[in-house]
């Protein structure tokens, strides 16, 4: 009977045989390539990172480059903690301070404010805020990304962008003008163009002393704006700017050909890093559709309220105030600009359609001119205690890919969601003794009553808080970091 129940299932049982045969072949074939692509992936991070930090030959560094070319790891380097690899570079960490900043570093990862992606592995120093030791340890070591990743950026330097100043009746545009000069590393690739309005004939004078160093233009029409409603002549000046505008950007754009610009107004100092941070940022416009503009401007960048000169953020919210602007989102906005109030305008959803700018934590503009159009309002509240950088970032050797929206968002829901809640009275009553909390509002009145007893500016333009993006605000109170956070976050 054996033999005949054999014989009947003997291509059943073979066939059983063979799968778990082939099963097996195939588990053992992925097991040893999975092996070699760790292996080649920890080489190339070597190659690509190690060679290029001023490492000492002696230092813990050096000798994890040589571990990582000379071992196969068997430690996944997507699952590092805890592993061999993992203490490692955890020993490293004491030589540190005596190399370069690395290719590629990730400062978003050393502050949960930044809410960038965590798709890298960095080993890092913690940056001192404090001032008499006047440096930052850098982040010396990311992992790169695989196939399939996070989107990486352009390199920053394929791109170059003019330089638009705004003009009236200021001689003190020369205060403005110095600063771009002084810290314009190139001439060729940064072109210097004011456009002055007015016509006043010192301020013109000013700007003509610098020669070929800038390119002076000047808006013809210098009478009253043709349109304006009778019961707006009161704003005149306001209409005035936004034909500036137009007729100034139209220069830039359709008449000289940029196809980038920085809009700076002639009341502006700039921070040694201003170019820095344009040139690092002006890749993403052209990748991410989300992002319409990039702003050197803070609106909450108060001194005490702002930390970390490396921290970037996207926000909903259009600040202008040193500004990126690309031909291509100009092409879209010059055939219907506004007769006035164009930067109100700006804000409006039928222009922003949803999209971001990215801002800095620390402003990297800072104005000094009280006495305008606006008449002053908000200087003495809020702008003239702005804090204007001072210690440069190295923006371009920075990974960026963080603030790309596919990147930033599902991170900045997901550490949203893990900070604790406190009280309003709990912050200003008491230290908080956590590094990041966060307060929420239940409606717009409810978050200018909170922004209004923690310092921060509290009004919405087109329904967006400054700074904000998707509602929430974030900044420094008495060494915590606090976000206004609406109710419908986690």
């Amino acid at each position: 009977m054996r033999v005949i129940y054999f014989r009947k299932h003997a291509w059943t049982i073979l066939l059983a045989v063979c799968i778990f045969i082939g099963g097996n072949i195939v588990l053992f074939y992925k097991f040893m390539a999975r092996k070699e692509l760790q292996h080649r992936r920890a080489q190339k991070i070597a190659k690509q990172y190690f060679e290029n930090l001023n490492v000492k030959p002696s230092s813990r560094l050096a000798n994890l480059a040589n571990y990582i070319n000379k071992k196969n790891v068997d430690d996944s380097l997507g699952n590092l903690p805890g592993s061999k690899t993992d203490q490692i570079v955890a020993n490293t960490a004491k030589d540190v301070s005596t190399s370069k900043v690395a290719i590629g570093t990730r400062p978003e990862l050393r502050d949960i404010s930044n809410l960038g992606t965590q798709n890298n592995l960095v080993i890092k120093n913690e940056r001192s805020d404090s001032i008499q030791q006047g440096e930052k340890k850098s982040q010396l070591l990311t992992r790169e990304k695989e196939p399939g990743g996070n989107a990486m950026i352009s390199p920053a330097e394929n791109y170059k962008f003019g330089i638009l100043v705004i003009s009236c009746n200021r001689p003190t545009v020369k205060r403005c003008l110095d600063l771009l000069i002084k810290y314009r590393p190139s001439p060729e690739k940064f072109p210097i163009v004011v456009s002055q309005d007015c016509g006043d004939s010192k301020t013109a004078a000013a700007i003509k002393s610098y020669g070929d160093q800038v390119t002076h233009i000047q808006q013809p029409d210098l009478g009253d704006v043709k349109g304006v409603p009778g019961n707006m002549f009161h704003f005149m000046g306001y209409y005035k700017i936004s034909r500036h505008y137009k007729w100034a950007l139209t220069q830039m754009f359709d008449v000289m050909k940029y196809e980038a610009v920085v809009i700076v107004e002639d009341d502006l100092d700039i921070a040694p890093d201003f170019f820095e941070y344009f040139t690092a940022t002006r890749p993403l416009l052209d990748q991410d559709q989300s992002l319409w503009c990039v702003s050197a401007w803070n609106d909450n960048g108060k001194e005490g309220m702002v930390r970390g000169n490396d921290l970037l953020y996207r926000t909903d919210f259009f600040s202008g105030l040193g500004w990126m602007l690309t031909k291509k989102v100009w092409d879209e906005l010059s055939s219907k600009w506004p007769l006035g109030f164009w930067d109100d305008w700006m804000r409006d959803p039928a222009q922003r359609k949803d999209r971001a700018c990215i801002r800095p934590e620390i402003c990297r503009t800072r104005t000094f001119g009280k006495v305008g159009v606006s008449r002053g309002q908000f200087f003495d509240q809020h702008l003239k205690y702005i804090k204007l950088n001072d210690q440069p970032y190295p923006f371009t050797k920075t990974d960026l890919s963080y603030l790309l929206k596919e990147n930033y968002d599902p991170q900045f829901k997901n550490k949203i969601g893990l900070i604790p809640v406190v009280t309003v009275q709990r912050l200003q009553t008491s230290d908080s003794h956590l590094p990041k909390v966060k307060v929420r509002y239940s409606s717009n009145s409810d978050f200018e009553h909170i922004a209004k007893s923690l310092g921060v500016m509290s009004d919405f333009k087109a329904g967006i808080a400054r700074m904000s993006y998707h509602g929430v605000v974030s900044f420094m109170f008495k060494g915590t970091r606090v976000f206004i956070v609406p109710e419908h976050q986690i």
